[in-house]
């Protein structure tokens, strides 16, 4: 089945005008203010005091607390991160008229879910970060390839390289069009950089902050669920007829009785 990439746009929008989707838009901006101070708050800490105090008015969305304490927080956001994208890819991927409400198997299987996607996640992102250094096309081409992993662990169950060949069998014929997302996302985080920097050199570091942070989450919630929207199309498109066609009984190969 070929992708329709302008109904997935129209479908994913509205499963993002929805109850779940105003609480997993708050939750996404929660986590990405918290991810983001424990980053500045990281760097402030293991900076000399007097170092510190110079830069402070510089680094934006920090908290007084020291380095290691940082770091512990920003590797407990991104695990927090992992296990809310499982729960976001479950709710975007139930029926359109479901969507209103969290699926009752949000928190299934949900620690080793968490660990997966954790896991494919820095495999997946170290890939495309590779094929981009060589050159710009693997690079796309990975990422088109592997946008449907999440999905395929939260919504599936599937293990880590089933998830990434689950993946990869989904995007095959559809990769250009799946591009075109990606592509999208590279122009918003271009953009994104542009006016956090503008707003730095303006001096209003935290104000670069929240505001990066919002236009990030207003950005990347309705585009997950434009993928889930792409991912139910391709999945359900390709797995009807396995489900519908049964192998055929040949009599002829029926012992007589």
């Amino acid at each position: 089945m070929a992708l329709q990439l302008t109904q997935a746009v129209s479908d994913g929008i509205r499963r993002t005008v929805s109850r779940t989707g105003g609480i997993l838009f708050l939750g996404f901006l929660i986590i990405q203010l918290g991810v983001q101070t424990s980053v500045n708050s990281a760097v402030l800490g293991f900076l000399p005091p007097a170092a510190a105090e110079q830069f402070e008015q510089n680094v934006g969305l920090a908290l007084p607390i020291p380095g290691s304490v940082g770091i512990a927080l920003f590797i407990a956001l991104t695990v927090l991160s992992s296990t809310f994208f499982v729960v976001l890819s479950r709710t975007f991927a139930q029926p359109l008229s479901d969507v209103s409400t969290f699926p009752a198997t949000s928190t299934r299987r949900l620690g080793r879910a968490t660990a997966i996607a954790l896991v494919g996640g820095v495999i997946v992102s170290f890939s495309i970060m590779i094929g981009t250094i060589l050159l710009l096309f693997p690079g796309l081409f990975l990422a088109a390839s592997f946008l449907f992993f999440i999905f395929a662990v939260a919504v599936e169950d599937r293990g880590l390289i089933g998830s990434l060949k689950r993946s990869w069998g989904l995007a095959r014929g559809s990769r250009l069009k799946l591009g075109l997302l990606v592509v999208v996302s590279a122009l918003f985080g271009g953009f994104l950089g542009g006016v956090g920097s503008l707003l730095d050199l303006a001096g209003m570091a935290v104000v670069s902050d929240v505001v990066t942070v919002v236009l990030t989450t207003v950005f990347f919630l309705p585009y997950y669920a434009i993928i889930a929207s792409a991912y139910l199309q391709l999945r359900d498109g390709r797995d009807a007829p396995n489900r519908s066609t049964a192998t055929p009984v040949d009599a002829s190969q029926t012992p007589e009785l």
